[in-house]
């Protein structure tokens, strides 16, 4: 334990006489290290400090030397040093700190519990400190600790218990089917599954009406809408509701039951209700053959609230768009409105509303399903369109067509058909006609020796009548191509025109020279339209295309001074008269657009008259353009309001024209008022 080396040992060879010509040395593990021994003496001592639990033993080997030669004087010997315990490690628990669960109200076990009775729901956890001490706790002996948390588990030992003996809902007795009315919950002290709840209905006047249920996260009972409710049958209901544990423990039913009843009201509130129906559907049937404004049926409907409002019914047009029906809006009557179709539409599917005649927001919906029955009123035809052929080699009493019929109608015993020629086909010697009894017929060939180049399309009328009462009837007419056929009878070619086509000439080649000939007529055409693009025109020059001369004018006016440019004249006086010239070109058509007069503008009149005559000077201008043209007018008109704005008549020195009311027209005309007002500021201005 100290700093100076410990004493372990001697070692002595029987040669040594003491005169110290004997010599020591030490080998092996730990050796010099750890060990050193007197070479002289032989005495081993150890230099640091030994640890029993890193190393338990040593093994050295020992020699003693002639200290002149160097030599063994006996043969070297081993030894081993083995290290004694000392009580210098403590105690020390592995895995601390512990944790253990024991269930509440446990009996004594391992680590045994002080209290009875130990309750979870009023203390769930322990801290437990634990001595371990060495050497039977003798004197001198070393000690560890550690701790243990004790968590109580919990058991099934406290029953659920509803926080109230009675609850109150109310519900309006539109709520849909399905809906949430009340969650109700048991207090429960336990936790997990010992927790977990179930519900039921014991009692109670609405045990058909309504249902709980338990919500798994929440262990809440949750009380839905079974049926619908009807404020006007009934008013309110009483449940009588227990909650129960799932899992009861049988160690603790002694203390009580582990369920709990409590009461819930349900309130239901009245709430304005639209129409009822009678009947969610009404099927009716009506013959397609009816009349307009017949009757179809009736529905009903009445107000279910107290009030019983009077009703009144209408038809949903969306649902009867080509409206083939009314209805009466006091009675529910429902007539026809058209003419009905059964092969159109043979069920009408609408929807008849009714109102509350005191508040018509509130409206109820009921569906009718109207058949019509049918009555034979569409004709017999064929089936199809049949592409019919006879060889030329055909032989006397060959089938050469099997036809069908069909019929829009749809007779409740079925259709029955019956085909003949008309009296006009009867007598002919080509074809005749089979009835085969089932609702098909049978064409036939009645000679032989049929020509493409004699006749090469035959038409043969057919007679069809129909079962019905009264039966109808129609003519069809079959149309029957005379065709080249191979000796299986299958039709090559049925066209008439290969017996006039030269020989060696084909059908490509025709198209080919047709084709020919329209591309010569079309360059014909287009160079007829070429020649006719360029001849002169009737009115302008060739030197004077006004399309393509561009005139400028760079030279500046005399401004309003200079009257020598143009006649003013011209411009203000509606007296000028020019000779009507007549347009060669076009016919001058001239609209005279009434324009509204204003009372505040005197020279409208004369405004207007001056732009008609402009207008119809220029329609009768032969000189005018074929073209839109901008035209200018710079009438001023006379005697007007504002008086003439012109500067040529201004006076421009002493003026007796008073300017005063400028200063009344606000600031944008401060400055005209300061030019030419007369107060004292515009003297020296």
């Amino acid at each position: 334990m100290g700093s100076d080396p410990l004493y372990v040992g001697k070692l002595h060879s029987d040669v040594d006489k003491g005169d110290g010509a004997i010599k020591y040395i030490l080998s092996g593990e730990g050796a010099s290290s750890i060990f050193i021994i007197d070479e002289n003496t032989g005495d081993i001592h150890a230099t640091k400090r030994l640890d029993r639990e890193e190393q338990a033993y040593y093994t050295l080997r020992a020699q003693a030397l002639d200290r002149l030669t160097n030599k063994p004087v006996e043969p070297e010997s081993e030894f081993v040093i083995k290290i004694q315990d000392i009580n210098d490690n403590e105690p020390k628990f592995l895995d601390g700190p512990y944790t253990a669960g024991v269930p509440e109200m446990s009996p004594v076990g391992v680590i045994k519990t002080a209290l009875p009775n130990m309750d979870r729901e009023a203390k769930d956890q322990y801290l437990l400190v634990i001595q371990a001490k060495d050497m039977v706790g003798q004197n001198g002996g070393l000690s560890g600790t550690t701790s243990v948390t004790v968590t109580l588990t919990d058991v099934n030992d406290n029953p659920p218990r509803f926080p109230r003996r009675s609850y109150q809902y109310n519900v309006p007795e539109s709520l849909p089917v399905a809906s949430v009315v009340a969650r109700i919950k048991a207090a429960d002290a336990d936790i997990g599954a010992n927790a977990e709840m179930e519900y039921k209905i014991v009692d109670g006047d609405g045990l058909g009406i309504f249902k709980i249920s338990v919500d798994k996260d929440t262990q809440e009972g949750i009380i839905t809408i079974q049926k619908d409710l009807d404020f006007e049958a009934k008013t309110s209901y009483t449940l009588r509701i227990e909650a129960a544990n799932k899992d009861a423990d049988p160690r603790f039913l002694s203390l009580g039951p582990f369920s709990d009843t409590t009461t819930v009201k349900i309130i239901v509130e009245d709430v304005d209700e639209p129409p009822v129906f009678s009947s969610p559907l009404y099927p009716m049937e009506v013959s397609e053959a009816t009349q307009v404004g017949n009757i179809i049926g009736t529905v009903t409907a009445h107000d279910p609230d107290s009030s019983n409002s009077p009703v009144r019914y209408s038809i949903d047009r969306n649902t009867d768009l080509e409206r083939y029906f009314n209805i009466d809006a006091n009675s529910g009557v429902i007539t026809t409105a058209k003419s009905l179709d059964r092969e159109t539409n043979a069920v009408h599917n609408i929807t008849v509303l009714a109102m509350e005649s005191q508040n018509p927001s509130q409206v109820g919906r009921g569906y009718v399903a109207i058949t019509i029955l049918d009555i034979n009123d569409n004709a017999p035809e064929f089936a199809m369109e049949y592409e019919t052929t006879v060889c030329e080699n055909a032989q006397p009493g060959q089938v050469i067509q099997k036809i069908s019929a069909v019929d829009r109608d749809e007779p409740s015993n079925g259709h029955q058909f019956y085909f003949s020629l008309t009296t006009d086909a009867t007598n002919n010697h080509n074809f005749s006609l089979k009835d085969n009894k089932d609702n098909t017929a049978s064409v036939l060939t009645r000679r032989n020796g049929f020509r493409r180049q004699e006749q090469s399309v035959y038409y043969l009328p057919i007679f069809i009548v129909d079962s019905g009462s009264p039966s109808l009837s129609s003519t069809n007419t079959l149309t029957i191509r005379v065709c080249d056929c191979d000796a299986d009878g299958v039709a090559q070619t049925c066209n008439a025109e290969a017996y006039v086509l030269p020989a060696g000439l084909s059908t490509g080649a025709l198209i080919a020279i047709l084709a020919c000939v329209l591309t010569l007529l079309v360059l014909i055409l287009l160079i007829v339209t070429m020649r006719r693009r360029k001849k002169e025109p009737l009115i302008f020059d060739e030197e004077r295309d006004i399309r393509e001369n561009i005139v400028r004018y760079d030279d500046e006016g005399g401004g309003e001074e200079d009257t020598e440019a143009f006649d003013m004249a011209a411009l203000r006086n509606l007296n000028v008269i020019r000779d009507t010239k007549t347009r060669r070109d076009v016919t001058p058509e001239i609209q005279f657009l009434s324009r509204p007069t204003f009372k505040s503008i005197p020279d409208n009149v004369i405004f207007r008259e001056f732009i008609w005559e402009r207008l119809k000077e220029a329609d009768v201008d032969p000189c005018a353009p074929p073209y839109d043209s901008l035209q200018t007018y710079a009438f001023e008109g006379n005697g007007s309001v504002a008086e003439s704005l012109s500067s040529l008549d201004s006076i421009s020195s002493n003026s007796d024209q008073n300017y005063d009311y400028l200063s009344d027209w606000g600031p944008r005309f401060k400055r005209l008022a300061d030019m030419y007002g007369t107060g004292p500021d515009s003297l020296y201005s």
